[in-house]
C-alpha cells in the first residue's frame, strides 16, 4: 500500500515535470536535428565557403539546443515514469495466495488432471 502511495507520488511528480517542459524539449529535438543534418552537410561540403555557411548554421543550432536545457528534466522525467509504471505493473500483477485449502486442492487436483 505504501509502496502504491510512493509510485504514484513518484509518478505525479515526473508527469508534471514532463508536461511542464514539453516545449523545450520540441525545441531540443528539432535543434538537434538541424545539427545533425548542417553536420552531415558540412563534412559533404566542397568548398570553403559553403563549409562556413553550414558551421555558422550548426553554431546556431547548438545555441538553440543549449538553450533548451530544460529538456534533458523533461527526459529524466519521462524515463521515471517510464520505470514508475514497470513498477506499477510488477507490483499489480504479483498472485496473491489464499489461505484457503480448498483452492490449493482444487489447483492440485487439476494439475493431476492434465498429467493423466
Amino acid at each position: 500500500m505504501l509502496r502504491k502511495i510512493g509510485l504514484l507520488l513518484a509518478g505525479g511528480i515526473a508527469a508534471i515535470v514532463l508536461f511542464a517542459n514539453v516545449g523545450p524539449l520540441v525545441g531540443f529535438a528539432l535543434s538537434l536535428v538541424i545539427l545533425y543534418y548542417t553536420f552531415k552537410q558540412f563534412l559533404k561540403a566542397k568548398s570553403a565557403g559553403s563549409k562556413i555557411g553550414w558551421a555558422l548554421l550548426g553554431l546556431i543550432a547548438l545555441s538553440i539546443s543549449v538553450a533548451n536545457a530544460p529538456a534533458i528534466a523533461a527526459i529524466v522525467a519521462a524515463y521515471v515514469l517510464y520505470v514508475v509504471y514497470k513498477n506499477w505493473t510488477k507490483a499489480s500483477h504479483t498472485p496473491k495466495e489464499t489461505e484457503d485449502p480448498f483452492a490449493n486442492f482444487e489447483k492440485q487436483w487439476n494439475e493431476l488432471q492434465k498429467n493423466y
